[in-house]
């Protein structure tokens, strides 16, 4: 703190000089400071501009980084979600074929060679089924051939815990099997299985023939027919369960965005500029600085009336 001093007739120490040199360094240092603030954007520059709030802008920081993370994770398992539910459509469109064509070999106006065609082409479909499983595939793992389990993670708690979220497509699952419990989309490497319904093997439709009908048969239809809509049914709910899976994503990608954007304005108003203030500040420190520069000049020539005297 400067003090007014006297002693005017005083010229070895001048103290009037030295207390407008310390005002005008102070000066200096404000307007350096308040310069920064405004170029930087920064109220806080580092540690030592505010203590307890760089702590805390950091810690806040820390955590944003970790919500930004959870958000790219959730949009990965997105990513996955939406391929599985794409290849469960694109079966669930094949298998309705393959019962149409069924229905339409239950017409009694429809010939032995008709029917016949007709169990050929939804072989050939059932072959499809199995190159849309084979081909369902992220980061090298099968998503739909009733081995895929996975847990994502979606978030963190306060003490940087793992929140994850599971997706289970395994045969265990029975959240979405109907007759057999057992979810499997294989048409040709499990003979008596097929979108987790027991007795219907898909490959049985390539063994229809003039001499054999086999499931195309009067007495086996109905069954074809039942089985094949159960299959629909499974397809269906585990399209169905990825669906829920989604919305659940869709809305912990929202509250992730949310929250990062709060994060971002907690550390804004204790880290950013109030560029209006500082500028305020700056042309006041820009006035105090011209000020004691006049001060200065004044206090250095007060000793130069003092030589008249000895002069004299």
């Amino acid at each position: 703190m400067a003090y007014a001093v006297g002693g005017n007739g005083r010229i070895r120490t001048n103290v009037p000089a030295e207390n407008a040199y310390n005002s005008l360094e102070s000066s200096n240092k404000n307007i350096s400071l308040r310069q920064l603030r405004i170029s930087t954007g920064k109220r806080i520059n580092n540690a030592a501009d505010d203590v307890s709030g760089y702590i805390t802008s950091r810690s806040l920081a820390a955590r944003n980084g970790a919500l930004k993370a959870a958000q790219r994770a959730v949009g990965d398992t997105q990513n996955i979600t939406y391929i599985i539910m794409d290849s469960l459509e694109n079966i669930g469109s094949i298998i309705t074929q393959i019962k149409d064509s069924t229905s339409s070999a239950a017409s009694a106006a429809m010939g032995t060679d008709e029917k016949v065609a007709l169990a050929k082409a939804a072989y050939r479909m059932a072959q499809q089924i199995q190159t849309v499983v084979d081909s369902t595939v992220f980061a090298g793992r099968q998503l739909i051939d009733g081995t895929f389990c996975a847990d994502f993670v979606i978030a963190s708690n306060a003490a940087n815990g793992l929140l994850t979220m599971a997706i289970d497509l395994t045969t265990s699952n029975a959240d979405f099997n109907v007759a057999s419990n057992n979810m499997n989309l294989n048409a040709m490497k499990v003979p008596t299985t097929f979108a987790g319904v027991t007795g219907l093997n898909m490959a049985d439709f390539n063994a229809v023939s003039a001499s054999d009908l086999g499931i195309f048969s009067s007495t086996a239809i109905n069954t074809t027919l039942v089985s094949l809509a159960n299959a629909i049914d499974n397809v269906n709910k585990t399209a169905s369960y990825v669906g829920g899976i989604v919305n659940r994503l869709t809305s912990q990608e929202e509250l992730l965005k949310s929250q990062i954007t709060n994060y971002n304005a907690a550390i804004s108003r204790i880290e950013d500029t109030d560029v209006a203030l500082e500028q305020l500040e700056l042309v006041k420190a820009q006035f105090l600085q011209s000020a004691s520069l006049t001060s200065l000049s004044q206090a250095n020539a007060n000793p130069q009336q003092y030589l008249q005297l000895i002069q004299g």
